[in-house]
């Protein structure tokens, strides 16, 4: 029979998922935990859902491709002329984490309806950069990239905080699987292995620039005050772990250093957060 934990650390552990799940969830907007259905689009139990359930890899993940996304003038353009991102960074995140977890674990018809909403919003999204290039973010090139790095940091997260063993064949099926997600929003060319999404990535690194909009933006991911005061020594792990995971190139670009010698304690630090996520986020057995 399996030891029960003693209440004390019961206590914690319910503390710390309903954290979690109030900050992924809007109680507002009546939001809801998703359930995991077996109709979802990417397999149940396949790598996109084993990547995409690792909170502290999807947390570091998320702010590390945010970063790396605001780098290309049309996808910061989109962001910069059409959202409220400047004064609602954490509200973003949430509706972008929300999104994938519908459309990995939530039913199809659910998935699809995500998607289609998101497509909606897309074809308002577009308008002109300050050199007069228009921009519009239904552009299949477009939405590659942002699929691209986002999926290449929640992949980068998990292999670094919950499997760095992670074999390239289970790597492979993961950009597979999330790739029938890109192909729904409209992306173009959508790679389907690591070596094509590296590929991929190497393409569009000289579309990528860097100038007033892209360091503001910057600035307000790693710097805005956590929605909770006590959550701030959490918040500044993650970001400087995401900083850690951008592309050294990427890095670069945003004027930005790995935490050098301190990258062993970030590691280890943001590590130790993540088992303790996943201790308080594992399934229970009921009680007889």
């Amino acid at each position: 029979m399996a030891s029960r934990a003693s209440p004390p650390f019961e206590d914690l552990r319910r503390r710390i998922a309903g954290e979690v799940a109030n900050f992924f969830n809007d109680a507002a907007k009546g939001q809801q935990p998703i359930v995991p259905s077996d109709e979802a689009l990417c397999p149940p139990g396949g790598a996109a859902w084993k990547v995409h359930a690792d909170l502290a890899g999807m947390m570091v993940g998320g702010v590390a491709a945010l970063l790396w996304q605001m780098l290309h003038p049309q996808a910061l353009a989109g962001v910069w002329d059409h959202s409220d991102f400047r004064r609602n960074m954490h509200g973003r995140l949430r509706n972008t984490a929300r999104f994938i977890a519908i459309t990995t674990y939530g039913a199809r018809d659910e998935a699809e309806a995500a998607i289609a909403r998101v497509r909606r919003i897309h074809g308002q999204v577009t308008g002109t950069l300050a050199d007069g290039t228009p921009y519009d973010a239904s552009d299949p090139r477009l939405l590659a990239f942002v699929h691209v790095a986002g999926s290449a940091m929640f992949l980068a997260g998990y292999r670094r905080f919950a499997n760095p063993r992670m074999p390239r064949a289970e790597r492979d099926a993961y950009w597979r699987e999330v790739a029938v997600m890109a192909r729904m929003l409209g992306a173009d060319p959508v790679p389907t292995t690591e070596a094509e999404a590296e590929a991929l990535a190497r393409d569009f690194m000289s579309e990528l620039r860097a100038d007033e909009r892209s360091a503001a933006v910057r600035d307000i991911i790693l710097n805005a005050p956590p929605e909770r005061l006590r959550m701030f020594p959490v918040q500044r792990l993650l970001m400087r772990s995401a900083t850690d995971l951008l592309p050294r190139e990427v890095r670069r670009l945003h004027g930005l250093r790995g935490s050098g010698l301190a990258t062993p304690a970030v590691g280890t630090a943001t590590f130790s957060l993540a088992s303790t996520l996943r201790w308080a986020l594992a399934p229970r057995e009921k009680e007889a």
